[in-house]
């Protein structure tokens, strides 16, 4: 179904899942005065928060509820932030609505993350909606080109950010791996399904076991989009707490693609890394 709405005067739905990323957004789009709802997921959107926000909840699989209550608030465009963790479909509260878009759900979830996204968008599309990049609503959330901090990247850890892009880009087409950790050119870890944070971690208990010989305040975080990733969707994103696990991780900086990355609370990220003695950059988009 084709419709055609004014969609810069109705309200934005922002289907905001975990992580500070859905309040970065919905924080971004107040300041340009456009109206919007926050689509809050019971067990995974910060409840304290979202209670700050216009809002309503919805559980993941009540898809016919959320279309219900997108088009009770007027909402036509949609935006998707934040992290979650895919469920089995048989673990999802489907409402009987939902049961209807079963078969095009199952197909979805056989893929990787961008595959699911864009089926998701799919879906949505046919019941009028459209689906934005929260960039394009909100452009402020991006990361710029450039050094965020005093600290710079040394022309080591320069070298450790290219090599991490090369793996990054090599990954990239199986759908799977949006950052990876390189130090002394050894790349030390590459993102699964755990994500960024547990990443880090792992890192971290890599050294305090020895198995990481790279001192301190060396090696680098390394984030970029995957090549073909549909760029409405997922997007890399860092804020306070990566800066948090990149220090505890023992690394020396955080390198990402300039215009393709968010950043959640630019100003507290910034304290964060100079505190902390970590460089944070944002590297040009054809790096």
């Amino acid at each position: 179904m084709n419709v055609r709405h004014d969609q810069s005067q109705s309200p934005l739905a922002i289907i905001g899942a975990g992580g500070s990323l859905p309040f970065a957004v919905a924080d971004a789009v107040k300041a340009t005065g456009r109206p919007f709802v926050l689509f809050a997921i019971e067990g995974v959107t910060d409840a304290a928060r979202a209670t700050s926000y216009p809002h309503r909840w919805v559980a993941v699989g009540q898809g016919g509820k959320l279309i219900k209550a997108m088009r009770a608030e007027g909402c036509r465009d949609i935006v998707f932030i934040g992290t979650l963790v895919r469920p089995p479909v048989w673990k999802m509260r489907l409402g009987l609505n939902t049961l209807l878009m079963l078969p095009s759900i199952i197909a979805a979830f056989r893929g990787g993350d961008d595959h699911v996204l864009k089926s998701v968008s799919r879906i949505a599309e046919r019941y009028g909606f459209r689906v934005v990049a929260a960039h394009e609503v909100a452009p402020s959330i991006l990361m710029p080109e450039g050094h965020l901090t005093k600290r710079q990247a040394s022309a080591a850890d320069l070298d450790d950010i290219a090599l991490g892009m090369d793996v990054l880009r090599a990954i990239g087409r199986f759908d799977v791996g949006q950052a990876a950790v390189v130090a002394d050119r050894h790349v030390l870890a590459v993102e699964g399904a755990e994500g960024t944070d547990a990443m880090l971690e792992r890192i971290a208990q890599l050294r305090q076991r020895g198995r990481v010989h790279a001192p301190l305040g060396r090696g680098v975080l390394v984030k970029t989009p995957r090549p073909e990733q549909d760029r409405r969707f997922d997007l890399p994103g860092i804020g306070p707490k990566t800066v948090a696990a990149a220090k505890a991780a023992g690394l020396g900086g955080i390198a990402v693609i300039a215009g393709e990355t968010v950043v959640a609370e630019p100003e507290a990220l910034r304290a964060a890394a100079e505190e902390a003695g970590l460089f944070v950059t944002g590297l040009p988009a054809k790096h």
